[in-house]
This record gives structure tokens, C-alpha cells and sequence, in this order.
């Protein structure tokens, strides 16, 4: 298995280069929302191991929202995030990355503070790697490779099916099952068609996963009396801040919809970012780094199977500090529109966005921050179109396949693989083609 990583580069934009940043991003694109991955900056198709990647101008439009706690907004300046997630080991990534596209790297981290045209790309990069606080993977050891190869798998299948329906109509299951096996061993022993074998899991990560799944469970046990402890505190604090918390109530700027709408559903799947302030203090910002601590922990060792919780949408995310804590982005790519993955959280896991969103400034009011928030729906999705931002560049390595689509490609694989199955076994495999 070949586990999934994950890189995000931020620097502050030169003052005033903003504009400019983002009319040189756009090249990149086809149209607004839809890039080239054959672009001449960062040409992404020639990334063999990358699943999701953008480029985005962080500006905060919400920062005075703060200055409803009587707290001075904070003077942030406008950032460039390059965001990406793939397979393997990040040196390996970079490396790859800087060789096909170091040129057009170098050209657009020159509008950043403290890049010039002697600076290390590679190191630079990474010493302005921002570490994540939360990540989640759809499927961890689910290789780009083997999304693409196995949709190929998919489509071959689809297609003999179609074209030999009169003769397999008289076979059973299993002999369609060993009918189409012969077929796909034709079509790999002719070049058409690949299915790499999964490559074996690195050692390190096996001893750096079983270290911090251990880790975190003694942690949080040799923690667990001065918690219970701290408990009752923790809610009359909680519950006091609650009520006192100002009511920050504003309808979304109908041309920063527009701007967002433009970039969206020209695909069965969307990325998404949002951006926003944590309400002032130790408390709230002590609080969320507990909550994503232990969700980090969850999304590693738990939901790391095709679901978050009970959603089955979203194929990679992150929350990520910035400004020493004081403020939160968080970035996806899910499938579906934003206003059906908007829902889909909401009722199924409200709790869950009210734990890791409810201490940021203008979520509806939680009540022991698991109750209420998001069941303000329309006040939830106010506060979520406002603080989410416009993707300049996004780009998807395998387009028109959804999460649910890659998974059951690799369940056909998987039957593909076996050497029989039964006929109630055989029967379910041909359904999924």
C-alpha cells in the first residue's frame, strides 16, 4: 500500500501584487473553473502520483466580523496557498513536482514576500509547509495509478458486456465471472490495459502510524483525570460564552456568489475553501485545538475507509491553522453541489460542523457546542458562502469519478482478481459493472 500526503505552501503576497498574482493564475485555466493540465506554468497532467491540487489568493473578506467582540481586527496580509494531495512521500513529490514545473513555480512564488530568482525552490517550499491540524483521506493506499487504471478496468468491462450481450446472456454468473476474466487477461497481455499491483507499505509508516495511534490513546488516557476534572468548568465556560457571544447575522454578497458560482459544478466533483477568524481568546482557540486533535486522530485511524462519519462525499480535507491560531482554513473536494454537500453534513452530521467550526466568528449559536449552530440552516449557509473563497486555479486528476464510482471500481477489481466466486458472489460482482 502506498499511503497518501499531503503538502500546503503558504507566503504573504508582495504588497500590491495581488492583481497581478491572480491574472497570471488564470492562464492556467481553460475557462474560469476548468484548467489545463497541460498549462505551461504547473502542467498537473504530468504529475504521476497527484489526486487534487489548487492554487488560491487567501483574502480574508470577513476580518472586521472580530471587531464585534470589541477586539481590533487583525491587520492579515493577503496570502498564496498551493495546496495539493498525493501518493507517496513528500520529498519524492516536490521533486517531481519541481522538475516538470519548476520554471512556472518559480515565476509565480515571485510574487511572494522573500522569493527571488536565487532561492532554493525545494527548500523554500518547504520551509513555507504549513502542517495540518486535521486531514482526512477518502481511502487511504488508494493510489492515483490505480483510480485511473481501475476506471479503465471499469469501462473495458462496460463496454465487452454491451458488445457480447447475446452470448452471455445464456452463461451463469460464474461463467460470465471466468468469461470476462479471460477477456481482461487478453486485453493486459496485449498492452492495453494495466492493474499494477499495490506496492508494499512503507516500514516507516507503518511504525509512525502505530506510534501516534498509541501515542494519542496514551496521551488522552494520562490526561483523563485532570479532563474530568477541568469538565464541569469547561461547560459553565462554555455554556457562559455561548449566551454572551454577539449575534453576527449578514446575507452574502450577491457578486462574491456569482464569483463562486462561476467556478463550481462543471464537474461531478467541487473543491471548496473557506477562511475565517476564531473568536478572541485562549478558550475557544485551546478548545478547537483539542477537538481537531483528537478528529486528526479519528480520520487516521477510523474513518479512513470511504467515510467521514456517515458522509461518503468527500475525497480529501483539511483544516489548517494560520496566524498563530487565530484563524482557520479549511479546504475540501467533494462530490456534488455545494448546496447537497451543505445538506448532506447538516443532517447527518450537524454535530460534527458545530465541534469544529462552532468557535469561529459568525456561526450560529451553538449550545454545548454540539447542539444548535448548523441547524440554523440558512444562517449556516450564509456564514459559509460569506468566508468561503473563490479557487484560482483547481485541478482534478481523474474527473467524472466520484467517490462512490472509485470505490466500486476497485470492488470490481477486487472480484476481477478472485479465481471464483459463488454464484450469489458472481451475481452481486455483475451488478457493479
Amino acid at each position: 500500500m502506498t499511503p497518501q500526503s499531503n503538502l500546503m505552501v503558504l507566503a504573504p503576497v508582495a504588497s500590491g501584487r495581488a492583481p497581478e498574482l491572480r491574472k497570471l493564475l488564470s492562464t492556467m485555466n481553460r475557462s474560469p473553473g476548468i484548467v489545463d493540465p497541460e498549462n505551461t506554468l504547473v502542467p498537473f497532467g504530468r504529475l504521476s502520483s497527484v489526486h487534487f491540487a489548487r492554487f488560491i489568493v487567501l483574502e480574508d473578506l470577513t476580518t472586521n466580523e472580530v471587531a464585534a467582540y470589541g477586539v481590533q481586527p487583525g491587520n492579515y496580509p493577503i496570502y498564496l496557498a498551493f495546496m495539493a494531495d498525493f501518493d507517496g512521500e513528500r520529498d519524492a513529490f516536490t521533486g517531481e513536482l519541481v522538475r516538470i514545473a519548476g520554471a512556472g513555480l518559480q515565476q509565480i512564488f515571485s510574487y511572494c514576500e522573500g522569493f527571488s530568482q536565487n532561492t532554493d525552490l525545494r527548500s523554500w517550499m518547504a520551509a513555507n509547509n504549513v502542517p495540518i491540524a486535521t486531514n482526512y483521506v477518502n481511502w487511504i493506499g488508494r493510489t492515483s495509478r490505480q483510480v485511473g487504471e481501475e476506471s479503465a478496468l471499469h469501462t473495458a468491462l462496460a463496454g465487452y458486456v454491451v458488445q457480447n450481450a447475446a452470448g452471455l446472456a445464456g452463461l451463469q454468473p460464474q461463467q460470465v465471472h471466468e468469461r470476462l476474466r479471460q477477456y481482461i487477461r487478453s486485453e493486459q497481455q496485449s498492452g492495453r490495459l494495466s492493474l499494477t499491483p499495490a506496492a508494499p507499505t512503507p516500514l516507516g509508516w507503518h511504525i509512525r502510524n502505530l506510534a501516534h495511534c498509541v501515542g494519542v490513546l496514551l496521551v488522552l488516557l494520562l490526561l483523563l483525570p485532570f479532563l474530568l476534572v477541568y469538565l464541569p468548568f469547561f461547560l459553565i465556560m462554555l455554556r457562559r460564552a455561548e449566551k454572551s457571544d454577539p449575534a453576527i447575522s449578514y446575507r452574502v454578497n450577491l457578486e462574491h456568489a456569482n464569483q463562486l458560482s462561476l467556478i463550481e459544478d462543471h464537474d461531478v466533483t467541487n473543491q471548496f475553501t473557506v477562511i475565517g477568524s476564531l473568536k478572541p481568546g485562549w478558550f475557544p482557540r485551546s478548545t478547537l485545538v483539542f477537538v481537531l486533535w483528537v478528529a486528526n486522530w479519528t480520520t487516521r485511524h477510523f474513518y479512513n475507509r470511504a467515510r467521514l462519519a456517515r458522509i461518503s462525499t468527500i475525497h480529501f480535507a483539511r483544516w489548517v491553522f494560520m496566524d498563530g491560531k487565530k484563524r482557520l482554513v479549511f479546504a475540501s473536494n467533494y462530490d456534488a453541489s455545494l448546496e447537497g454537500y451543505m445538506d448532506d453534513f447538516i443532517n447527518k452530521v450537524g454535530f460534527g460542523l458545530n465541534l469544529v467550526f462552532g468557535v469561529g466568528v459568525g456561526y450560529p449559536r451553538t449550545r454545548f457546542l454540539i447542539l444548535d449552530g448548523a441547524k440554523d440552516e440558512q444562517k449556516f449557509k450564509y456564514v459559509l458562502r460569506r468566508h468561503e473563497l473563490p479557487t484560482d486555479v483547481w485541478y482534478n486528476a481523474h474527473p467524472g469519478l466520484t467517490a462512490l464510482d472509485r470505490h466500486r471500481n476497485s470492488m470490481i477489481r477486487e472480484g476481477l482478481e478472485q479465481d471464483s466466486l459463488s454464484d450469489i458472489e458472481a451475481r452481486q460482482w455483475l451488478q457493479l459493472i
